[in-house]
């Protein structure tokens, strides 16, 4: 016994040697279920409160000085997947979209951008309300914006110094925009299905997303596309580009690009209103969000993660300006604004699911149908467009016939303007000059098959109150 007690002494003294770092590993890797639910739980800071009324408190929110002073891509010759080599893990997942708020509620199946693929375009141009002769004038947009895009692969609102030669007149006045102006004028191209892989205009659409990608600035935000001029304006619409390409493609050297410029999004939203205007965090404007929307929406068609937060920011936002129960939006609160920005306001209801019998929905759909297409404005018909496309109905026919035939009518047919359009209107015409204005009208033609309707096809006549 003695013996046996000493041994069990002896042993009691002998340790072995334990892998410290691989406890600390399981340690980070595997949480307690307490802290789990600690983060599920976290909402950032007003975004699903009230909006405050006191401006005063935009003023304690850290801004960044320049959102561009970051990493040079420049020297980039081609679409690079390392150009945005950072863990984005915390916000986005390639497989999967975790947040369902983008996907709209009574939505057909399959996915945003099928309606562009050859085997189903011309169906649904004869389904919806397009005609040969649409058709044609986009085939001729689409050759006028290739003609004009410039040796660097980029586009130029002030497109005289380009291939051009000044042949075209009506220029725009924002040269410096060039993101904008590519981003504009690629997205005709992706809405009529050609893409950097397949496609009578494959290499037009390649250099332009390259010229895109050279010119993402990876900041810690995100890869930033804002620009002097255009800025959050540029960065919307590239990001709207860039999305698009890689949902079509899913070619993965475009994953990082688009993603990135998603999270840029992401950080760029005012913290407090929930909205974006021309600079990162600061409160925002209807306009500006409506492009933002846009490429979230895109991103998340791509299965690219949205995080839930930023989607409910947006509907505060929307909250702030809207007025007759969601049927009208102002610009920046509920007293400004009018036709256009209505329009905008509708659409965002919609991608962030409304249903279509939702009566602010219908009484909006209603007053733009009243309001009717304008002989000038594209901006505005844009938006309003595609509201009363996506419900169908006897106003969409009425709405259809009149901005088809009108858009058919002004598009030049002659020498070097054929194909193109300008309107002199200061949202498209003044400021984008004829890039601007051929790419928005070619885009409106395409809303046939651009995407696919965010609810079923049945009349909406009755519903509309007058």
């Amino acid at each position: 016994m003695c013996v046996h007690a000493i041994l069990l002494v002896v042993l009691a003294l002998i340790s072995l040697p334990i892998d410290v770092e691989s406890v600390v590993k399981d340690l980070v890797l595997l949480p307690s279920p307490e802290e789990t639910d600690v983060l599920e739980d976290f909402q950032p800071d007003s975004l699903i409160d009230a909006v405050p009324e006191d401006a005063q408190l935009h003023a304690a929110i850290p801004a960044i000085s320049d959102p561009t002073d970051a990493i040079d891509l420049t020297a980039v010759d081609e679409i690079q997947l390392s150009v945005a080599a950072l863990n984005m893990s915390e916000i986005t997942d390639p497989l999967q979209a975790a947040s369902d708020l983008l996907r709209p509620m009574n939505t057909l199946s399959g996915e945003g951008f099928e309606g562009r693929g050859a085997g189903t375009r011309q169906a649904l141009v004869r389904q919806r309300g397009g005609n040969d002769a649409s058709e044609r004038a986009v085939a001729l947009g689409l050759k006028w914006l290739a003609a004009h895009q410039y040796p660097d692969g980029g586009w130029n609102f002030d497109h005289r110094f380009g291939p051009c030669q000044g042949r075209c007149g009506e220029a725009g006045s924002m040269a410096e925009s060039r993101n904008a102006a590519t981003a504009i004028a690629l997205l005709p191209f992706l809405g009529a299905g050609q893409t950097h892989m397949k496609g009578e205009y494959q290499t037009i659409v390649e250099r332009g997303l390259s010229f895109l990608v050279q010119r993402m600035s990876v900041t810690s935000y995100g890869g930033s596309l804002y620009e002097k001029g255009g800025r959050m304006y540029s960065h919307g619409l590239a990001a709207i580009a860039l999305s698009e390409a890689y949902a079509m493609t899913r070619d993965k050297e475009l994953f990082q690009p688009a993603q990135q410029a998603l999270k840029f999004i992401v950080y760029a939203q005012d913290p407090v209103g929930g909205g974006w205007r021309y600079e990162p965090r600061t409160p925002g404007d209807t306009s500006v969000v409506g492009w933002q929307l846009m490429a979230l929406k895109s991103g998340s068609l791509a299965y690219i993660d949205v995080p839930a937060n930023t989607v409910r920011g947006v509907d505060v936002f929307l909250n702030s300006v809207q007025k007759s129960g969601g049927a009208k939006y102002g610009y920046m609160n509920r007293s400004d604004g009018g036709a256009g920005t209505t329009a905008i306001g509708l659409l965002c209801r919609m991608y962030l699911g409304w249903p279509r019998n939702d009566p602010g929905l219908q009484e909006g759909a209603a007053y733009l149908s009243r309001q009717g297409p304008s002989s000038q404005d594209m901006y505005y018909n844009y938006y309003a467009t595609q509201v009363l496309f996506h419900l169908g109905g006897s106003a969409w026919e009425e709405w259809n016939t009149r901005m088809r035939d009108h858009l058919i009518q002004r598009q030049e047919t002659e020498g070097h303007l054929q194909g193109s359009w300008y309107f002199n209107h200061r949202h498209v015409g003044t400021t984008g000059g004829r890039v601007c204005s051929t790419a928005f009208a070619t885009m409106i033609l395409e809303v046939y098959y651009r995407h696919m309707p965010l609810y079923s096809l049945e009349s909406t006549e009755d519903t509309f109150s007058e």
